[in-house]
């Protein structure tokens, strides 16, 4: 009898199958992309939606059964399909790892990069604020409070509920950018009333948060500085690629106040050549040297690009 059930057991087993070895790996393969998706880059309900696909992807690999496959009538498992060979199982094992290992590096220095391009949107309206709260100016005041209002509002909800790896384990983090948005939104009665000595006092006690939050996760300000300096840069490259002097004279005003901000960091031979490559393109802009334009923009592009893959 124990036989009889035993031979029944292996052919319900056999005929249940729908998943071939192939499609196995594959499942495996896709259930790694699926975690390090929801680990990464999600949070909330679609994480735990990419969490519950990718133990699916896991669970039919093992059993060997998909019921999707049975309502549609598929099957990848061939009916003398063999087994893989040990050769087989190590170089699928080895491409899953690869792979794995390439997808996390690509995500934390691109999750990285978000949010260092995040902050500094939030940020450059926090110093304009900053700036013409210091200067008494009222009028660009109030307009860039209202700006860093709606950026830190945005930056905010995003990043009081997702975590990039980081910033994943600063348990401090959140703490620390609600007291940044109490700050910001207990202003808007000194700036509407033209109380902006007192203003700029309480925006100077956000500066020293957020450079306490860059420093203990090991962001460095000359790499945000650098990134600030990039955005205003290709401005004055997109001028100079279409020959636009006058373009290329307005945008230097930006990117040459981002660059003393990455000077005042670090300032050596290679930032100094960037420098260099920026005064030639708007000194030959300024005496309307158009034909050198590009080619001189595409140095400065050089210069930069150089000291960003090697320290940004």
């Amino acid at each position: 009898m124990a036989d009889v059930s035993h031979i029944y057991y292996n052919y319900i087993m056999k005929i249940t199958k729908n998943i071939g070895s192939v499609d196995r790996v594959v499942r495996i393969l896709i259930a790694v992309l699926l975690f390090l998706t929801a680990f990464f880059f999600a949070y909330g309900v679609p994480q735990i939606v990419l969490y519950i696909l990718a133990i699916a992807m896991v669970v039919t690999s093992l059993v060997r059964f998909c019921g999707l496959y049975t309502l549609l009538g598929v099957t990848t498992c061939p009916l003398d399909e063999k087994k893989l060979s040990t050769f087989a199982l190590l170089v699928s094992g080895a491409l899953i790892i690869l792979v794995a290992v390439a997808f996390s590096y690509y995500s934390i220095v691109f999750t990285k990069k978000n949010f260092i391009e995040d902050y500094n949107r939030m940020n450059h309206y926090y110093k304009q604020t900053l700036f013409f709260t210091g200067q008494n100016n009222r009028e660009e005041a109030v307009k860039n409070y209202n700006y860093l209002v709606k950026e830190y509002d945005d930056f905010y909800t995003k990043y009081s509920k997702y975590r990039p790896y980081s910033i994943a384990f600063d348990k401090k983090f959140g703490a620390d950018i609600a007291e940044v948005k109490v700050v910001v939104t207990s202003l808007e009665s000194g700036v509407t009333s033209g109380d902006l000595s007192s203003v700029h006092k309480e925006l100077e006690t956000v500066r020293p948060v957020f450079q306490d939050i860059l420093k203990r996760n090991g962001f460095s300000l000359f790499a945000v500085y650098l990134v600030d300096f990039h955005d205003a840069m290709e401005k004055v490259i997109a001028g100079a690629d279409a020959k636009d002097a006058q373009a290329v004279i307005t945008a230097y005003e930006e990117a040459n106040e981002k660059l003393l901000s990455v000077e005042s960091v670090e300032n050596d031979a290679e930032i100094q050549i960037i420098r260099q490559k920026l005064e030639q393109v708007v000194s030959s802009a300024r005496s309307g040297r158009l034909d050198v334009l590009s080619s001189q923009a595409g140095e400065l592009k050089t210069s930069f690009v150089k000291v960003y893959l090697k320290r940004g």
